[in-house]
């Protein structure tokens, strides 16, 4: 075991704080990583505020993780001291159901052991990214290619192959239409992937405030969904509209927005129900979806092709001491586009 050192959040709602935790060992096929940088993720304050449910703690948040390997096991063939490496949303799955042979172990049938908040193989809580180091089967770490800078590369961990995954699956590219909802951390993703596919790229945020933004980040068209006259004027216009949200949405009028055999995608998990008439799907057999982050080949993936098309996120990089303002910021959308944690400060 190490003693390394964390930001953790002792209790639920409680502001994090500068603290220690133990890793494991290195095993026969993990990596040690030296953490260079930690993206904040919405789902971090979900989590440490308990909107999504009783979690445990303390927990150290943290699943966009970007760092240099300094260890590995004797079994280990992937990677070598000095590789840099990212570990994203999960580092466990139990590898045998029909998720995890097809790659798909964010679906894994047993349940995935998340990067934090959760229980390891052994019953041990596991830490997240808010900390130093971490000890990670090879398996479940992916390889970060060498044009992308780690501080970029961060947030792709989670935010990029959130927005990658669904765009994927649903076949965005050439003479596809998407449309792209919330102009955030996730969101300000989807409109650089899509437009890398070749797709058409609308963003629908609240208000035009960061129409700038989006425009240069590669949206085609970008509107107000607050102005009533957007949903008029783009009634039947897409092939997906991709809601990167987490607050809840009248779904009926999103849907309007769908041309026949069209998608709604959720990436973003509000932290109560939603309500839906289901007229709203039958009349163009609309499709209402999610997505989960990606699988480990999938990531790998999403890594080489914003690699190949020169792009990171859009980050501002804060020391350890400023996540508490970090997430108050998060809160009141006052972040272009997604806070990294320089880790050196911790």
């Amino acid at each position: 075991m190490s003693t390394v050192a964390a930001y953790a959040a002792p209790a639920a709602k409680a502001p994090l704080e500068r603290t220690t935790i133990e890793r494991r060992p290195v095993g026969e096929s993990d990596i040690l990583i030296d953490i260079k940088f930690a993206g904040i993720c919405h789902s971090d304050i979900h989590q440490a505020r308990e909107g999504w449910g009783e979690a445990i703690f303390p927990m150290v948040p943290g699943h966009e993780i970007a760092g240099v390997v300094t260890e590995v096991g004797a079994g280990v063939t992937k990677y070598t001291v000095g590789d840099r490496v990212g570990v994203g949303c999960f580092v466990d799955s139990c590898r045998e159901c029909e998720y995890c042979r097809q790659g798909l172990e964010q679906y894994c049938a047993k349940g995935n052991t998340a990067t934090y908040n959760a229980l390891d193989k052994n019953g041990e809580p596991t830490y997240g990214g808010y900390s130093t180091h971490v000890v990670v089967d090879e398996n479940y770490a992916v390889r970060i290619p060498d044009s992308l800078s780690l501080d970029v590369a961060a947030p792709l961990l989670c935010a990029g192959i959130t927005t990658y995954s669904p765009l994927r699956h649903w076949n965005a590219g050439p003479g596809k239409k998407v449309a792209v909802v919330g102009m955030g951390g996730l969101g300000h993703m989807g409109v650089k992937i899509a437009h890398a596919m070749g797709a058409e790229v609308t963003v629908l945020s609240q208000s035009l405030r960061k129409r700038e933004d989006g425009l240069k980040l590669g949206a085609d068209h970008y509107y107000a969904t607050s102005d009533p006259k957007t949903f008029e004027e783009l009634a039947g216009t897409f092939d997906i509209i991709l809601s990167t949200v987490s607050a809840p949405l009248d779904f009926a009028a999103y849907l309007s927005l769908l041309k026949t055999d069209g998608a709604l995608v959720n990436v973003g998990a509000p932290e109560e129900p939603v309500s839906l008439n289901l007229f709203a799907l039958l009349g163009g057999r609309k499709t209402l979806a999610g997505s989960m982050i990606g699988g480990i080949a999938e990531t790998q993936e999403m890594l080489d092709f914003c690699a190949e098309h020169g792009f990171g996120a859009e980050i501002e990089l804060i020391r350890a001491d400023q996540i508490n303002e970090a997430y108050e910021r998060v809160l009141s959308s006052d972040v272009r586009y997604r806070f990294v944690i320089d880790t050196a400060t911790i």
